[in-house]
């Protein structure tokens, strides 16, 4: 069940110049879904992308690693469902690389033009038969107005598409971004199964590309989680066309209103895979402020939206509250004062100096977490850093989901 999930439509997002995506039903786990995505780049496109920090890392992340570190211009994605291709050991990585091959040849550019995602289970082979068999179809698809297509054939247990597409006005020219991601389960973005796109018609050099990407993730997919796992084939690409017309230079106004609308979008983006966690009923701002820098702040969010007794209180609409404060002494920051540390459920001031508020009520609790959205709020008092991670609660049915994910 999403959680406030928007409505998302196909006349909503905005083609992208210099981007056409073709969709096929392969047959790679499932007969008659959507699970092969070709999206086609113009020449002149930067592409730049951050991966999952697991040592555990799928085959195609490590192909990606390499033909993006070769700088020969990236021109095509290629991305199926129903099987991760991680822990395939040398056959995975050749079939990883095989897939680039043959889109690459069918495309009429270089394999190391091409980069490769897989997600879906782990520890299973590719069916290359079928994935390669699909490759044409998903070409014949190609068309600039198939974002709406792309993200349903990026779904593996999600359960609605996840797409966003805005437009800004720079230089007296329209700028259009759109994006799309896909993840519900093994969720905490190291860089989730997580998969995100984003393309924009801008011009954007590789460096500047490079920087923002990683920033971008940082406030991001990299402050989302659902169960605390992070998957072997976490990827987020951003591509930038250069079809507008408009260069952006890091440092300008122009460069930094872009920047503001991407990272827009790859938080709403972020947010719709919590949105749609597994069995999700609640979505939850986990919000530390006041910290003594960004790193501790993190530390103390990320305790608190992992806490599987938190999750389940908050599943209950239960305001047992004194699982958050655990939450936040075992995150492990030295020194830390908890007698200084203020605690609010949205505008409800519940602890402060070591304990319950003298004017909080149970009544008062127990509103907010009937809510389908909550925030928690924790003031340290320990100097100006701050952050916030996105999650969601635990219920009965995130354990029946994965107890039949293979079947």
């Amino acid at each position: 069940m999403a959680v406030n999930f928007p409505t998302i439509t196909a006349e909503q997002l905005h083609p992208v110049a210099g981007v056409e995506l073709g969709f096929a039903q392969a047959g790679i786990r499932k007969a008659d879904k959507k699970d092969l995505l070709v999206i086609r780049l113009a020449p002149q496109t930067t592409v730049s992308g951050v991966f999952t920090t697991n040592a555990f890392c799928a085959a195609p992340v490590r192909v990606c690693k390499n033909h993006l570190a070769q700088r020969r211009g990236i021109r095509a994605l290629v991305v199926n469902t129903g099987c991760a291709n991680a822990g395939t050991g040398a056959l995975g990585l050749a079939n990883a690389e095989r897939t680039c091959a043959e889109l690459a040849k069918q495309l009429g550019i270089d394999d190391t033009q091409v980069l490769p995602f897989s997600t879906g289970v782990i520890l299973e082979h590719l069916p290359m038969d079928n994935l390669l068999a699909g490759l044409p179809a998903a070409i014949e698809h190609l068309k600039e107005d198939n974002w709406y297509n792309a993200a349903q054939a990026i779904m593996t247990t999600d359960t609605l598409p996840k797409a966003v597409s805005k437009q800004i006005q720079i230089q007296g020219k329209t700028i259009t971004l759109t994006g799309i991601s896909k993840g519900a389960g093994m969720i905490k973005p190291n860089m989730a199964t997580m998969l995100g796109y984003i393309a924009t018609d801008a011009g954007i050099a590789q460096a500047d590309l490079d920087d923002l990407t990683k920033t971008i993730a940082d406030r991001s997919f990299n402050s989302i989680t659902i169960d605390g796992d992070t998957s072997t084939n976490d990827s987020f690409i951003i591509m930038a066309t250069h079809q507008s017309g408009v260069t952006l230079t890091q440092g300008t106004a122009d460069y930094t209103a872009f920047a503001n609308t991407l990272q827009q979008v790859a938080t709403e983006l972020a947010q719709l895979i919590v949105r749609d966690g597994e069995g999700a009923t609640k979505f939850m701002s986990i919000v530390v402020e006041r910290a003594e820098n960004d790193n501790e702040a993190k530390r103390i969010a990320y305790s608190v939206a992992h806490s599987p007794l938190v999750k389940t209180a908050f599943y209950a609409s239960d305001p047992n509250l004194g699982r958050i404060l655990a939450a936040i002494g075992y995150a492990g920051v030295k020194d830390l004062d908890v007698d200084a540390i203020d605690v609010y459920l949205d505008d409800v001031h519940v602890a402060t100096a070591g304990g319950r508020h003298p004017d909080y009520t149970e009544a008062q609790g127990q509103a907010v977490m009937n809510q389908a959205e909550i925030t928690v709020r924790i003031v340290l008092h320990r100097g100006e850093a701050h952050a916030t991670v996105w999650t969601c609660d635990f219920s009965h049915e995130y354990v029946t989901i994965n107890a039949d994910y293979r079947s």
